[in-house]
């Protein structure tokens, strides 16, 4: 008998575990949920606090050692990087408005934003401390913090990331820099060690269907107490937060890079979209871009007329590196958690997530669960009490997939502006595969 992928077993899992919740408020089993399943959530979740910090180091190293033949692309790399780099960012403060401006989070009732805030009162006043501290601060003491003093002692906390990733890019940078010869062994070592970590994630992955019916259990248990029908308020907001993240995909995929495709680009978007459209699928139905990479090289190199020197170089390092669809999810879903427990994000705080969630993606690539793994990151960088993703699960994996199809469909994009730009770009095969009729 064929096993189950591991996305089906997340979603009974946690559809498992919102039953469960139900059945606990209705039959007073409340005390034994949080007293015997619960744990096994926070479990999970310590798990994924463990895998980050070296995931994403061992990931910035190996990938940023891996550009070394950016020395005879030197042209073409800093485009590719540079528009990378853009749409991300871009991605992220697109999600960061949208939730703004539509504060999903504070669709739950007041009562149960305050019993929120109050669950984690300890967290609030923390923040409201360190607030209190950066006001008496310089200007630039948020890049001050960016430096480490001492990469071990960073490495000692998740909240330190953007040191983490401060030094992973600086000896990434150093390895290129130094004679092959004598960075080839160090290179050998963080590959090896990048998939010991990543077969670390899959094992860690293997418990995600329990840690989600754990966490989701004990979610609906402490939302709904002994009143069943509190828990429509959850699902009903979990509804609107989807929309919102689905929204603001949606932008990214008519707007932003349609702009790109035919402004720079030089291609109709209807060209574009018909040529890229079953890699667009294929991510739909995998959820990733590196498993749909071979047909985005196909599709762009015989039906969008992209010449295979630019996508064997910009693809590749696009399923790397670009993750505008996680990037904008993880703004949206770390602001929608710290309006579910009652906390007002200041500014500095949300352009941290803009920086955070950017150089998170590039650490993301082609990990299952690396969504989650990198919203840890993003969460606790901002000082968001990271026990909120237990709301976000239930709808991600749905998420996933549109946040993949706007992955795979900005590395076309990128693909095909840069090629534009090479004179690389060679609109008569569209002619010739009939893309025109």
């Amino acid at each position: 008998m064929k096993k189950l992928a591991l996305h089906w077993q997340i979603l009974i899992g946690l559809t498992l575990g919102v039953v469960w919740g139900f059945v606990a408020s209705s039959y007073g089993l409340i005390e034994f949920t949080t007293d015997w399943i619960k744990p096994f959530g926070t479990i999970f979740i310590n798990l994924l606090k463990l895998i980050a910090v070296p995931l994403v180091f061992v990931s910035l190293i190996t990938g940023v050692a891996s550009l070394s033949d950016v020395s005879k692309l030197s042209r073409i790399g800093t485009k590719t990087i540079g528009l990378y780099l853009m749409t991300t960012v871009l991605a992220v403060v697109l999600g960061l408005v949208i939730v703004n401006v539509v504060e999903p989070g504070k669709a739950f009732s007041p009562e149960k934003r305050e019993e929120f805030k109050s669950q984690f009162a300890a967290t609030t006043e923390q923040r409201s401390s360190a607030a209190a501290a950066v006001d008496q601060q310089g200007p630039l003491q948020a890049l001050i913090d960016i430096v480490p003093d001492n990469i071990f002692g960073a490495m000692t906390s998740n909240s330190s990331m953007l040191q983490v990733i401060f030094f992973a890019l600086l000896f990434g940078i150093a390895l290129i820099m130094i004679p092959k010869d004598k960075s080839s062994p160090v290179n050998a070592f963080f590959e090896g060690v990048n998939l010991v970590v990543l077969k670390m994630v899959d094992i860690i992955m293997m418990a995600a269907p329990y840690g989600v019916f754990a966490l989701l259990a004990g979610l609906v248990v402490d939302f709904a107490g002994d009143d069943p029908a509190a828990a429509v308020e959850l699902l009903l907001v979990l509804g609107y937060y989807g929309i919102v993240v689905t929204a603001g995909l949606a932008i990214m995929m008519l707007v932003v890079y349609p702009i790109l495709v035919t402004t720079i680009g030089k291609t109709k978007y209807t060209d574009f979209f018909k040529g890229i459209f079953p890699a667009q699928m294929l991510a739909l139905s995998t959820s990733s871009s590196a498993a749909t990479l071979p047909v985005t090289m196909e599709r762009c190199e015989e039906r969008l007329g992209i010449n295979r020197e630019i996508t064997s170089f910009v693809l590749p390092l696009g399923a790397t590196i670009n993750m505008d669809g996680t990037s904008l999810y993880q703004s949206v879903a770390a602001v929608f958690i710290a309006q579910a427990y009652g906390m007002d994000l200041d500014l500095m705080t949300q352009l941290g997530i803009v920086m955070t969630a950017t150089l998170a993606s590039i650490g993301a690539a082609a990990v299952p669960g690396a969504g989650v793994v990198m919203l840890v990151i993003v969460l606790q960088q901002a000082g968001i009490p990271i026990e909120g993703i237990a709301l976000i699960l239930a709808p991600d994996r749905i998420l996933d997939m549109f946040r993949t199809v706007v992955n795979v469909t900005g590395d076309a994009t990128v693909a095909m502006v840069v090629a534009q730009t090479e004179g690389q770009l060679h609109p008569p095969v569209l002619e010739d595969v009939g893309l025109h009729d």
